[in-house]
């Protein structure tokens, strides 16, 4: 981590900072105008119904069939959020799932598109692993980190479905650095997680105060001991600023694992079609974890292919 944290060092020409733990810049659109992004997304989406209109042809640019577009999108529901984006699957057929991110009042900018296309991964798993699962007890996939990876699966081709095309010959390895750093950061956050609700088992009438100070004080050791011989500082807070912790007990652990999957199925899916194979991976059902991953991609999951 140290070598990655040295090139992050270099191209920002600083030293870090804690907050250069959510570096963005090996993403694809981390060299481009933001103010441009948000402009060509509220033109292409100024309104909600814009969004929805536009689902299928986005999967159709992903390698959907026409037909399998227009079935996965008769069962999502868009809602605009006044907060994060949130995607909520559906236990009944005749039931659909539900997709929630920003949408202004002057449109949806880059952030809600990005973010919406991250749950409308979720909702793509969601509805195939029930509708076409072989057995409806078989439905869902063995636990959130496998909707998480579909998520990140499409998030990252976003500027794809814009029609922005990612030229760099570096981009394999970008998106590899990526992957390694987000899952830095957020495996740091799943400990303070973790760690937390051990200690809220061991003082079940801890007070609000108590919770406080004993999240502060647990981010920090997770700090000293994971991050602070990378950024050159010690006694840092910032992994306790996740409300998922106290909101979404014990969640945050799907996202690093989430991240390994997801670098797997990038390689599994690399020169295939991706509509087929998404379907035929997530068709699976709720299977154990490493079964799972070796009818998706062959292996167990692994941290070997993104050090590799």
């Amino acid at each position: 981590m140290k070598e990655v944290a040295a090139l992050i060092k270099q191209r920002l020409g600083r030293n870090l900072q804690p907050y250069d733990i959510w570096y963005d810049g090996f993403k694809s659109r981390s060299e481009m105008d933001p103010a441009e992004l948000d402009k060509k997304v509220m033109a292409k989406y100024p309104t909600k119904e814009a969004f929805v209109a536009d689902l299928p042809q986005i999967l159709m640019k992903m390698g959907f069939t026409k037909e399998k577009a227009q079935f996965i999108c008769q069962h999502v529901d868009v809602d605009a959020s006044v907060g994060a984006g949130h995607a909520w699957g559906f236990q009944m057929k005749s039931d659909n799932a539900l997709l929630r991110t920003r949408i202004g009042a002057k449109g949806m900018d880059y952030k809600g598109y990005n973010i919406g296309i991250h749950e409308f991964g979720h909702n793509v798993e969601q509805t195939i692993s029930l509708h076409l699962v072989p057995n409806y007890f078989l439905n869902g996939v063995p636990n959130t980190a496998f909707t998480e990876a579909l998520a990140f699966v499409f998030q990252k081709r976003d500027l794809d479905v814009l029609g922005i095309k990612d030229n760099n010959t570096m981009k394999s390895h970008l998106l590899a650095l990526d992957n390694l750093w987000s899952s830095y950061e957020i495996m740091g956050v799943s400990l303070v997680d973790i760690n937390l609700w051990r200690w809220l088992y061991s003082n079940p009438n801890a007070t609000p105060e108590q919770l406080k100070e004993a999240t502060i004080s647990i981010a920090k050791d997770v700090w000293n001991k994971y991050y602070a011989d990378v950024f050159g500082s010690t006694d840092e807070p910032i992994l306790a600023i996740y409300s998922h912790m106290i909101s979404s007990p014990l969640y945050l652990s799907a996202y690093p694992i989430g991240h390994l999957i997801d670098f797997q199925l990038e390689q599994q899916i690399a020169d295939k079609n991706f509509a087929n194979e998404v379907q035929r991976i997530f068709e699976q059902g709720k299977i154990i974890p490493q079964l799972w991953m070796n009818g998706a991609v062959g292996t167990p999951l692994s941290i070997e292919p993104t050090l590799n």
